[in-house]
């Protein structure tokens, strides 16, 4: 059960709208390493993770992913909001505005739509980690690449930092489960077998 407080991870305040950055913002909405994506891999990940404490930690992180999507959507929206036409035209948002008008929609900076191929539920306790370390880097890296492209505007910034800030702690927190997940495993080696087989689990019971 999630209780909701209705207010912000991290202040979002922009005062300048901005159409160019939103495009590039949404990336992190619906694009391959963004938020919506993160969060429906940990909280579908924390089904077959068949140790408690693991799971917990999936599901921790994964609840913290769809605050992050509430921001980046906020984000979005603010630098979207009370456009002109003219700006709408020249800031190269044409094409989105016909579809969407202003509305926040998962989409990659390059215009492709989300789809939930962009992430993986496999099963397997290591397998599974391993793809969640790759891609909090992966989301790092992006935004730094927004942080290049935003550095004038502070409004934009500072909550920019934050998240990246955020995937640096979760990249630490996946990295400390792998070695829960593997200091628990009979067999070192870890790459011959998947240990959810051999584990008869209620973790995802108690979720």
């Amino acid at each position: 059960m999630w209780k909701y407080e209705k207010r912000l991870q991290f202040p979002v305040n922009i005062k300048n709208p901005n159409a160019t950055l939103a495009q590039a913002i949404m990336s992190q909405y619906g694009g391959p390493d963004g938020e919506l994506g993160a969060s429906m891999r940990y909280l579908s990940q924390r089904y077959s993770m068949p140790y408690r404490e693991v799971a917990a930690i999936l599901t921790d992180i994964g609840t913290e992913e769809l605050a992050h999507l509430e921001m980046v959507s906020t984000i979005v929206h603010q630098l979207t909001r009370n456009l002109s036409m003219e700006e709408i035209e020249e800031s190269g948002f044409a094409n989105y505005y016909v579809d969407h008008t202003v509305g926040v929609w998962p989409m990659a900076a390059g215009g492709i739509p989300f789809n939930s191929c962009e992430f993986q539920s496999k099963g397997d306790a290591i397998t599974d980690l391993f793809e969640n370390m790759a891609a909090e880097q992966k989301a790092r890296s992006t935004y730094d690449n927004i942080l290049r492209l935003v550095r004038d505007d502070p409004d934009v910034c500072e909550p920019i930092k934050f998240l990246r800030a955020r995937e640096v702690v979760h990249f630490q927190r996946f990295g400390e489960a792998l070695r829960i997940v593997q200091d628990k495993l009979d067999s070192q080696n870890f790459y011959q077998f998947n240990p959810c087989l051999l584990y008869t689990s209620d973790a995802a019971d108690e979720l």
